[in-house]
Order: structure tokens, then sequence, then C-alpha cells
């Protein structure tokens, strides 16, 4: 680990992992660590001053940032901003950084370990600055626990493990959070796998004997139709569990006709559309021919259709998909850990396989969380309207996620090679609120690089260091007007934002009134920043 450097003393190798050629992106992330000269390897002198060490530090975090990039941050980030790029896509780099060096400092000799602890010190203190403001905007609610308590105990009886305590919370209902100070790696949940709701339970019961043959349900299918009967199953083993749920899930799925009404004209009202009559025909499909032919199995006055819907919404707010210990990938539903509430920056990031040493599901933090502070969990990347769909709820915070995708013709970028067009599978194109970019000037006015380029292509507005400026400054011009004409009609037709006071209004109206409020605010900074393009073309 530690060699003796070119001109005397020691230095440290770390490396951090190749990028793997089985990643989708692997070619557009290596186009951009190659062109910005960064390697997976570095060598850090151990008489390095902490000023160099942290210049050091830098250019790993940038490297890690790249290998981490998703599709929508090699979209939207282009090939110049550095970062950060999202909660995160931080997250995902400063842990790996974080194992390396643990990795390292365990074979480290005394040289070598005092350059690596100062580099570990500030990996953990950019880990902490990562938190948002979550705690402060979201108040503890004192209320009875009775439920709750029973949950918790019910769990600690069959081997939970668990540093965190259920709240509820003002305008999030119920979360969970540290009972002590916990730090990066700690335990904060354990759940035994005996305790998890798997297929592997299904297969224990009449119901899936009984349905096993019909290749027309699904097993996914099969564990919501369980799942109905154990809550209402007095004897079931999961009873407690079963009972601590809430009666409504508020749903998007849920919505009623006012908070439909109020969405019209926005993606989500189609979406929430068709989904429910999807689950509806799915319904009409299973009911009531499975209530005639096992009629000791599917009692008619337990699956209505009310039951099945809550049962949809159980599995699609509640689940998570785990490797069990036998290697396979399964939707479970995971008492206890359900209560965890998302964010976009949130404490636990990575959870989904079962421990095999100790037959048990850990979630460990990615960042520090307070005793009494609430501790988040990721749902995974999702824009709003997917979160309100499933989940009920909008996010606090920027959700890098929330973007709008735009029904333009991609066969130019498609039959374009250059470094400026998509070099993967990505060929969409879409915005999000421009407050996220850090580059509101030319050439690309706080839009993305890529669909800036596309619409140049398209308009014959194609340049190179030779074009002259006036030239460069027409073609911008056409493209922020081009963009113009798409989103001020967008724009109109969102309307103006409701005035009446929404702490008295239903909990589904509210909701969707948020999101079209977001939908707006995206739009009306699409069109703020082609106005203000066009206003420094004029200057």
């Amino acid at each position: 680990m530690a060699a003796a450097a070119a001109g005397g003393g020691e230095v440290v190798a770390v490396r951090l992992p190749p990028l793997s050629e089985e990643d989708p992106l692997f070619h557009d992330k290596k186009r951009i660590l190659d062109s910005r000269n960064l390697s997976c390897l570095f060598q850090v002198p151990t008489s390095c001053s902490a000023a160099d060490t942290f210049k050091i530090l830098d250019t790993m975090i940038e490297t890690a940032r790249v290998a981490h990039m998703d599709e929508l941050e090699l979209y939207f980030s282009g090939d110049n901003d550095f970062g950060p790029l999202s909660s995160r896509n931080e997250l995902e780099s400063l842990n790996l950084l974080l194992k390396i060096l643990n990795t390292l400092l365990l074979s480290a000799n005394d040289g070598a370990a005092g350059v690596l602890q100062v580099i570990r010190d500030e990996v953990l203190i950019r880990l902490r600055s990562t938190e948002l403001e979550d705690n402060g905007q979201m108040v503890v609610q004192m209320q009875d626990q009775h439920m709750e308590d029973s949950l918790l105990k019910w769990g600690k009886e069959h081997g939970v493990k668990t540093k965190l305590q259920i709240a509820f919370f003002e305008g999030a209902g119920r979360g969970m959070v540290a009972s002590e100070n916990m730090n990066v790696g700690d335990i904060g949940l354990e759940i035994p796998e005996s305790a998890i709701i798997s297929e592997e339970l299904l297969c224990q019961s009449d119901m899936f004997l009984a349905l096993k043959g019909l290749d027309s349900i699904t097993t996914e299918t099969m564990l919501l139709l369980w799942s109905i009967r154990e809550r209402n199953n007095p004897s079931s083993n999961f009873k407690i569990y079963f009972e601590a749920l809430p009666k409504n899930f508020n749903t998007g799925l849920s919505f009623g006709i006012d908070a439909l009404a109020a969405l019209e004209g926005t993606l989500l009202f189609d979406e929430l559309m068709q989904a429910r009559q999807h689950l509806r025909q799915q319904y009409d499909e299973l009911f009531p021919i499975l209530c005639i032919n096992y009629p000791d199995i599917f009692k008619q006055d337990v699956y209505t259709w009310d039951n099945f819907l809550w049962a949809c919404e159980l599995w699609y707010s509640n689940s998570m998909m785990v490797v069990l210990s036998s290697g396979k990938l399964a939707t479970c539903l995971i008492p206890i850990a359900g209560l965890l509430n998302h964010s976009v920056s949130p404490h636990i990031l990575n959870y989904g396989r079962v421990d095999k040493a100790t037959n048990s599901l850990k979630f460990p933090l990615s960042r520090p969380c307070k005793a009494g502070e609430q501790c988040f969990l990721s749902y995974g990347k999702h824009p709003g309207s997917h979160l309100i769909t499933f989940y009920g709820f909008l996010p606090r915070g920027d959700n890098p996620y929330d973007v709008i995708p735009l029904d333009l013709d991609t066969s130019m970028d498609e039959e374009d090679c250059s470094s400026m067009s998509v070099t993967t599978s990505q060929t969409s194109h879409m915005v999000r609120g421009t407050w996220l970019s850090r580059f509101g000037g030319p050439p690309t006015y706080g839009l993305p690089q890529r669909l800036v380029s596309h619409l140049r292509a398209v308009l014959n507005c194609g340049q190179n260091e030779s074009t002259p400026k006036a030239d460069i400054k027409e073609n911008d011009r056409m493209v922020l007007e081009t963009l113009l004409s798409i989103f001020t009609p967008m724009l109109e037709g969102l309307g103006e934002p409701h005035d009446f006071d929404r702490g008295n209004a239903c909990w589904d109206v509210k909701l969707a009134l948020d999101y079209k409020d977001l939908q707006r605010r995206i739009v009306l900074s699409i069109v703020t920043s082609c106005t203000s393009g066009l206003a420094m073309l004029d200057s």
C-alpha cells in the first residue's frame, strides 16, 4: 500500500474500483473521465500538506461522482459540471471513499495512517454536510402510540434490533427517529428474515397450493391476495403488523373527483387514470370467479374492491425489493422498516440484501443521524408523480428526478455521434427546474446541454470555433424562441395558482395542488431562463 516516491518519502496508493464495462453508461463515464484526465488510482505522499491532501481528495470525489452518475445526472450535468450532482450521488461517492479508506487503515503503517486518517476525517465532515433541513420543517406530534409500541414489542420478540423509535410528524404521519446518536456504517435497524413477508411465506399457504397452477395469476398478485386474508385473520402470525397498518394509505390511487379535476392537464392525471383503470380491470378479472371456484379461501365479504385497493396501496407504498438468503430477488413487506419516510437526502441508502451470516436484513447509515432526529430511507430515484401515485406524498427539498419529458424527434441524435450527442441508449429529451443548473448564461442558459445541442441540430444551427459571434447569437435566439413556443402554452395551460386556504382542504386536493404548483414552477423556470437568455442576446 505504501511505497517510496521518486523524490524520496513514502506515498500511499488509494485505488477506486474501475468502471464496469457492463454498466450501460460505461462509455459516457469513460469519456468524461478521459476528458478530465482522471484515473481510479491516486498517489498520496505521506508528507503531503493538509491543503494538498484535500486537493487530492477533491479529485478522488470528482472521480467517484462520475462513477456513480445515473442517466439523469449524465443528461443534465453535461461534461463540465464537476458536482456535487445530487444528494444520492454525493452520498454514494463519499461512502465509497470511506469504505476504501477504512480498509486501507487496517494495514497501514504509521506514516500512511496519518495521511489516510486526515482524508477519512474530511470525508466524514463532508458526509455530515449533506444533511437537509428536514427536521426543522417536520414537527413531532404527540399522539397515543399504543399500537406503535405494540408493533415494536412484537418486532423485538421476533428478533428485531433497532436504534430507532416511532414518532408522528406534521404533514407526514408516522416516521422513525434515532433513539441514540448514530454514525456512518451503524446499523439503525435489523430485521430477521423470518419476520419478512415474502413469497417464501406465501408458498406455505393453502392459497398458493390452490392458485399455483393458474398461469394468469402472478406470485405478486398471490401475495396481494394473501395479505387481504391475513389482515382479516385473527390468528395470523403477523396480526400485530397488520393491525398497525393505516386503514387508509392516502395515495394517488385513492384521489377523489376534486383532486383529479385539479390535476387535469398534467401528466400525473393521465398516470393516475391509467393506474386506477388497470387495478379495476385486474380486480374484475379475479372476482367473483375466485370466490366461486375457491369459496373456502376467498370470502366474498373479505375480497371486496375496497379491500383489494387497500392491499394494492399497501404493496405499492410499503414493499421493498430484497435479495433473500436463497439468492432470489423478491418483493417483500418489511415490518417496522415500512415506517421509515423517504428523503432526497436519506440516512439509509443501501439495504436490499439479507446478510447470510446473520440471516437478517440490515439498514446501515450512509450519513450520521443524531438522537431525536428523524431517520430517512431512500425509496429510490423517483419523480414526484410516482411518489404521489404509489406513496401519497411529495418530498421536501429539490427532487432532481422531477423532470418533464419532451416529445421530440430524436433520430438526429441517433445519427450524430459527436461528443455533444447522447452516446448511450438515452435518446429522449427532458427538462427540469433550471434553478438546479449551475450555468445560467450562454451557451446553455440553464437548460440541458444535450437538449440545446439537439435543437441546434434540428434547426440547422451548426456551429464551431470559427462561427462568427453574430451567427452564434442568432442560433441561440432560434433555440430559445423554439423552447418558448413549447413552454409558454404549457404554462398557460397550468393556469394561475389557487389562493384559497389549503389548510382546510382535503388531503388529496392539497396534494394535487402542491403537485400542480411544482409543475408550474418547473415550466415557469424554463420560460424565465429562455426570456432572460433572449434579453442577454439583445443587450
